[in-house]
C-alpha cells in the first residue's frame, strides 16, 4: 500500500503545482468566479458556497457531500473541471 501512496504522490506532483496556482487564483477571485461554479456545480447550495471561500478542500468536501461521491472521486472531478476552466 505504500507503493501506492507512492505512486499516487508521484503521478499528482506535476498537476498539483499547476492546481495549486490555479486555487491560488480562484481563492482570490471566489466571488467573481462564484458563477462558473454554480454552472458546474447546481447541487451545492449558496451557503455551501460561501462556507468554501475558495478553499479547495472545503469545496471539494461540499462536493463530495451533495454529489455522494468519494473523497477521490470529488477531487478528481473538481480537477477536471479547473482543467476546463
Amino acid at each position: 500500500m505504500a507503493a501506492t501512496a507512492g505512486a499516487s504522490c508521484r503521478r499528482d506532483s506535476g498537476r498539483r503545482g499547476e492546481a495549486l496556482v490555479n486555487w491560488d487564483q480562484i481563492k482570490g477571485q471566489w466571488k467573481q468566479m462564484q458563477g462558473d461554479v454554480r454552472k458546474q456545480w447546481a447541487k451545492l447550495t449558496d451557503d455551501d458556497i460561501q462556507e468554501a471561500r475558495g478553499d479547495r478542500e472545503k469545496f471539494e468536501g461540499k462536493v463530495q457531500e451533495r454529489y455522494g461521491l468519494t473523497k477521490e472521486e470529488a477531487r478528481r472531478r473538481v480537477d477536471q473541471w479547473l482543467s476546463d476552466i
